[in-house]
């Protein structure tokens, strides 16, 4: 069945585009946190936390949200995610404590971000079960680019208007465009497929729906679930002190250092799109296995950074574009792994390692430095995380369900 005449699949992406680059506004949060930590007499551990709150709750709202659309469809779920943000943002401009903050911006935005994330994913699978790994990664590509277009956005509103005023003006654009996002998204027909596509008989993608109770009583998710908890905790430790490592260990100026935020966010979007296109024709496992590797040799050699100034350029590249391929092909995995029908809580489930790592790779850094005045510690234990992430790709099957 086909209804490529009536509705070009391709609309799908567009939306998810749109709602993506409102949503990856997040990884910006390092412009907010200077000006705060002035006005609210703040440290700049304390300047941090609505960072960490909006990762958990962002991560664990996609259950919820997941579970939601998969029931009712991701249209509506998108339009509560956008409000959500929109208006957590805008209670933020009102706040007077960074209490008020956390709540608003880390968790009412949070829960709202959790929400929209997960629809567009779970629409694309659906309309794409050819080209699943692209697709995810197009999907989720703009989410890697909100930090690129909105960083220096609320850096230029911040200077003319102020923080406050700039959460309030930035919390109204995302609520708008996260809305008309969510009005092109839709799920396909029951019994959807391609135009001229069938299944090869070889494809590993899943021939049957796990519910999300199945899904947790397979030993494979534990596994994927571990291996995506390393990719991301090595990955937003990375992101989160991007600019601080510039810094202090190749010596750049904070302006300079500002660039290579953008940087990472440029090479962040085009590995979800790159990683999510090889996976389709190598294969998730392999693709997976080779991110794995380069990130795990790329933090590795974060150390000679003090030493071989250039090798930071290099780095944030590599680490970003490796990012980018987690948040693309796990998707992809869950869809291959568990079918299509609960795809949306089923991958809320595995995007919880998403926040966990993001929560604790954004603590344990800034202790090793308080600890022992050096980022070595945390690059190396970051590094061979990833190396033994590659290692257990290999121990990673199709699972088979009981009949």
């Amino acid at each position: 069945m086909s209804n490529g005449k009536t509705f070009n699949r391709w609309w799908i992406v567009l939306g998810a585009i749109l709602i993506q680059l409102c949503l990856g506004a997040i990884y910006a949060w390092s412009v907010f946190r200077i000006p705060l930590q002035k006005i609210l007499t703040i440290t700049p551990t304390q300047a941090s936390l609505p960072f960490s709150f909006v990762l958990i709750f962002f991560a664990l709202a996609t259950i919820i949200g997941g579970r939601w659309q998969d029931k009712a469809g991701p249209r509506v779920v998108a339009i509560a995610g956008g409000i959500l943000l929109g208006l957590g943002m805008i209670l933020a401009s009102f706040a007077k404590s960074l209490a008020a903050i956390i709540v608003f911006y880390g968790i009412v935005s949070g829960i709202g971000i959790g929400f929209a994330y997960v629809c567009p994913i779970s629409s694309g699978v659906k309309w794409f079960p050819d080209k699943r790994g692209l697709i995810t990664g197009l999907s989720v590509a703009g989410f890697g680019a909100g930090a690129l277009i909105v960083g220096p956005l609320a850096r230029a509103l911040i200077d003319s208007a102020g923080v406050f005023n700039t959460f309030r003006i930035l919390g109204i654009i995302f609520l708008v465009l996260v809305f008309i996002g969510a009005l092109i998204l839709r799920n396909p027909p029951v019994g959807y497929k391609p135009e001229g596509w069938n299944p090869p008989v070889t494809t590993t993608t899943s021939r049957v729906d796990y519910s999300p109770g199945q899904m947790l009583s397979t030993g494979q998710f534990y596994l994927i679930w571990l291996i995506y908890f390393f990719g991301c905790a090595t990955g937003l430790m990375i992101i989160g002190q991007t600019s601080p490592i510039g810094q202090e260990l190749a010596k750049l100026s904070g302006k300079t250092a500002a660039i290579a935020v953008s940087v990472l966010a440029i090479f962040n979007a085009l590995g979800r799109i790159f990683w999510g296109k090889v996976s389709d024709a190598f294969g998730r496992l392999r693709t997976l296995f080779l991110i794995f590797l380069i990130c795990g040799i790329a933090v590795l050699l974060y150390n000679l950074i003090a030493v071989l100034h250039p090798y930071y350029w290099i780095g944030i590249s590599l680490v970003g574009l490796c990012f980018g391929g987690y948040l693309a092909i796990f998707p992809a995995v869950t869809a291959d792994f568990y079918g299509t029908k609960n795809v949306g809580v089923n991958y809320g489930f595995v995007f919880t390692a998403y926040g966990m790592g993001g929560l604790l790779g954004n603590i344990f850094a800034p202790k090793v430095l308080e600890k022992t005045k050096s980022y070595n510690l945390a690059f190396i234990v970051a590094g061979i995380l990833c190396l033994l992430g590659a290692i257990i790709t290999f121990m990673i099957k199709q699972p088979k369900k009981k009949m």
